[in-house]
C-alpha cells in the first residue's frame, strides 16, 4: 500500500472548532481547511462574521472554504461577495441548489465572472458536476465538492462516480475535485486512486493517519488489550 507521503491527493481538514482548526492548520500534511454551518452550530458558533474573521486572522497561508447560508440567490450572492472580500485564501461555498431544489449554477456563473473563488458543495450526481463544470472559469480557481461519503451511505459505490467526475473536470483546469464527507481513513486512498485532487475529512479521520501501514498482528493485540482493560476498569463480574 502507498505511504501517506506518496499520495497525490491533497488532505484538507473539515471542522469548526477553533483549537482543532488551528492544530490542523499547523500540520504540514494538511493543505487546506473547510467548514459549514452545521459544523459551526455544533461547535457553538453564534456570530458567523466574528468567528470567520477571527479564524482568518490565524489561517492565512492555506485555503479556507466558508459557506453562504441564505436560501435566496440574490442574498447568497451578497453574502458570497462579502465573504470573498475577507481574504485571498477564501473560497466561498455555494450549495448546488437552494432548499427548493432550484439550481445554483446561475449564481456560480455570476460569481466566477466576478473572480470569486467558489467551492460548489453538496453535489451528489454526475449531472450536477457537469452543470457546474460548464460554468467554471479556466483561470479562476474553484472547488467542486462531491459528497462521496453520503453517496456511499445510500449503498452506491462512490469510487466509479468520483473517477468519472475527475474526467469531467478536465475542461476546467483551474478547478479541483473534492472527495467530501469521507467515512473512514481508507477513503483517502480511494480518493487518490480515483484521481481526486482533494479529500476533506474531519480531524477524527485525519488523526488515524498514524495508523497507515500499522502491523495488523500488533493492532489485533492492541484491540484485545483494550477490551480486557476496559472490562477490568468497569469491574465486570460473572
Amino acid at each position: 500500500m502507498k505511504k501517506v507521503k506518496e499520495l497525490k491527493v491533497k488532505l484538507f481538514a473539515d471542522g469548526a472548532d477553533k483549537a482543532s482548526m488551528l492544530e490542523m492548520y499547523a500540520n504540514p500534511l494538511i493543505q487546506g481547511l473547510t467548514t459549514n454551518p452545521t459544523l459551526m452550530r455544533k461547535a457553538g458558533v453564534t456570530d458567523y462574521r466574528a468567528f470567520c474573521k477571527d479564524i482568518l486572522g490565524h489561517i492565512r497561508h492555506k485555503s479556507l472554504s466558508l459557506e453562504v447560508f441564505s436560501d435566496a440567490f440574490d442574498e447568497m450572492e451578497r453574502q458570497a461577495l462579502e465573504i470573498a472580500s475577507w481574504g485571498q485564501n477564501v473560497y466561498v461555498k455555494i450549495p448546488i441548489s437552494n432548499t427548493q431544489g432550484e439550481s445554483a449554477v446561475g449564481l456560480v456563473k455570476r460569481l466566477v465572472a466576478q473572480n470569486v473563488k467558489v467551492n460548489v458543495t453538496a453535489i451528489m450526481t454526475l449531472a450536477q458536476v457537469r452543470d457546474v463544470v460548464n460554468v467554471l472559469s479556466t483561470t479562476v480557481p474553484s472547488y467542486v465538492s462531491v459528497f462521496a461519503g453520503r453517496i456511499a451511505d445510500t449503498g452506491r459505490p462512490a469510487l466509479p462516480l468520483m473517477a468519472a467526475a475527475v474526467e469531467l473536470l478536465k475542461i476546467a483546469p483551474a478547478s479541483e475535485l473534492i472527495w467530501a464527507s469521507p467515512r473512514e481513513l481508507y477513503n483517502i486512498f480511494e480518493a487518490d486512486l480515483a484521481g481526486c485532487h482533494i479529500i476533506t475529512a474531519t480531524p477524527d479521520v485525519l488523526k488515524k493517519l498514524s495508523l497507515v501501514g500499522y502491523d495488523l498482528d500488533v493492532y489485533s493485540l492492541d484491540t484485545v488489550k483494550m477490551f480486557y482493560n476496559d472490562a477490568v476498569a468497569a469491574g465486570f463480574k460473572l
